[in-house]
């Protein structure tokens, strides 16, 4: 508990990111951002499902639906829709 960052403190970083011209460094600022309330093993879960070949596209889609409404992580839900994407043009998602 003691080495958690703010949401504010990350975002503040995404802003001064914005400011130098790295876009993508902002979005990630902002990704972590929205992981701060969501339970650590959960978010280790998660990393997990986004190995390749290690979830269905249903199953990243879900995982991505909950991120979504559960903990109103839009940007990293949209990160998980488009990795499930990314997986089946590679195939690289898990076959049930």
């Amino acid at each position: 508990q003691d080495l958690r960052i703010a949401p504010e403190t990350l975002e503040m970083q995404a802003q001064i990111a914005e400011a130098t011209g790295r876009p993508q460094l902002a979005r990630n600022m902002r990704r972590a951002a929205e992981l701060i309330p969501i339970p650590d093993a959960r978010v280790l879960e998660m990393y997990n499902a986004l190995r390749p070949n290690r979830s269905s596209r249903e199953e990243l889609l879900a995982i991505a639906n909950e991120l979504d409404t559960k903990y109103n992580a839009k940007i990293t839900a949209a990160f998980v829709r488009e990795a499930a994407e990314v997986y089946a043009q590679r195939d690289v998602l898990r076959r049930d």
